[in-house]
């Protein structure tokens, strides 16, 4: 397993994301994940399935410290004594005494976002969490959030994959110390069937999907596809015994479009 490393956090480069996932399911595909090696764990409030990712790590047998559990913070708990009611809720339901990361899940312009950095930065000095971030923040939130928050931002979470270019959001990433973490890296299924990486695949041996994680990873970007089939999860963490050539980087990263983008930003508070 690779690392992504920002503001002393560890994120094992390749996780398992829970959205959509409950029952359970979602606790036997936590369990079978954490068994075949995974040890990144992706969940959120409004996700409901807190309850089963705890069942599911308890299951495992594998030792609490070895894993990395984020969770994330819905928008209408931003208010700060809400935030840190909701946080509490979660680690109630989760049945664990802290994650490793606690983002904020969308960006809400209807709370100062002062007010919910400094909440949530409470919530890391109350050891609710050892590490907090954000996530489908744009690069002027980044700029915004990183001047206010009081302690140390160490993730932005967004929508990554081949055919949404985000290296304006990596760039800023970069330039303030924050790890990015890619959710739908694998675009929802679509790379299966995609030509460029099929054959770029076939001259490593892998699926199109393996070397679309394979392509985020060597950005130092996180992954966290998404899956309820065991021989998913097998073949999505089977991406650390080759690398793609300089050329094969640039062919996949030519993939992307202006119309690339699959999350529904209905779904979320827009912001300004």
């Amino acid at each position: 397993m690779l690392f992504v490393e920002a503001s002393g956090a560890r994120i094992p480069a390749i996780g398992l994301g829970t959205w959509e996932l409950d029952g359970r399911l979602c606790a036997r595909v936590v369990e079978q994940a954490l068994r075949l090696g995974y040890r990144h764990i992706d969940t959120a409030q409004v996700y409901d399935n807190e309850r089963e990712v705890g069942d599911g790590l308890r299951a495992s047998g594998v030792r609490r410290d070895d894993i990395f559990l984020t969770t994330k913070v819905w928008t209408n708990h931003f208010a700060p004594h809400d935030l840190e009611r909701s946080v509490k809720e979660s680690l109630a339901r989760l049945r664990l005494p802290f994650v490793d990361l606690l983002l904020l899940h969308w960006p809400n312009s209807h709370v100062p976002l002062a007010e919910t950095l400094g909440a949530l930065s409470h919530a890391k000095r109350m050891g609710l969490t050892r590490h907090i971030g954000v996530s489908n923040f744009t690069v002027a939130l980044i700029e915004q959030a990183v001047a206010l928050s009081p302690e140390p931002l160490a993730c932005n979470q967004v929508e990554y994959h081949p055919y949404l270019d985000q290296a304006k959001v990596r760039a800023a990433c970069d330039q303030h110390g924050l790890a990015l973490v890619a959710y739908s890296p694998i675009a929802k299924g679509r790379v299966k069937t995609d030509q460029t990486l099929a054959e770029i695949g076939r001259l490593h041996r892998k699926t199109p999907a393996q070397i679309c994680l394979r392509w985020l990873v060597q950005q130092n970007v996180a992954a966290i596809p998404r899956t309820s089939r065991v021989e998913r999860l097998s073949e999505n963490i089977e991406i650390f015994d080759f690398e793609l050539a300089d050329d094969e980087m640039a062919r996949i990263a030519a993939l992307a479009n202006p119309r690339g983008r699959l999350t529904d930003f209905g779904f979320a508070p827009k912001w300004d």
